[in-house]
């Protein structure tokens, strides 16, 4: 008798173990969420220079958006499932962020650097 609770309490523990992880299912993964968010404010900041009118904004995101989703192999389902997701992880999702700003602030950096090595080339007037 003492084998067989053993063994029922083996087999209940490892059916739970296989199913106890199932609201992580299709959500992106951490690293990918930090690329795929980096990408997404890149483009968010780029569409907002075009000058304003309601079309343009439709117009020039829709298919740049599209296009990062296809990049990533995701859509904008399962972005805005993981997004959701991770909003209910504080944590997570502010260290998601934290290397968001780092990524975009090495990336200004950069064209600061681009920028000023542009300005010190110009002939002197």
């Amino acid at each position: 008798m003492h084998k067989y609770i053993i063994l029922f309490f083996s087999v209940s523990f490892l059916l739970y173990s296989c199913t106890g992880n199932k609201t992580n299912g299709g959500i992106i993964k951490h690293d990918q969420m930090v690329s795929l968010l980096t990408e997404v404010h890149l483009i968010d900041g780029g569409i907002y220079t075009i000058p304003q009118n309601p079309d343009s904004l439709y117009k020039y995101g829709t298919g740049r958006y599209l296009s990062l989703f296809k990049k990533h192999h995701t859509d904008t389902a399962q972005f805005s499932k993981s997004l959701k997701y991770y909003t209910t992880q504080p944590v997570e999702l502010q260290a998601i962020y934290e290397q968001v700003i780092k990524n975009l602030t090495k990336k200004a950096d950069s064209l600061t650097k681009i920028q000023q090595k542009q300005y010190n080339a110009l002939p002197p007037k």
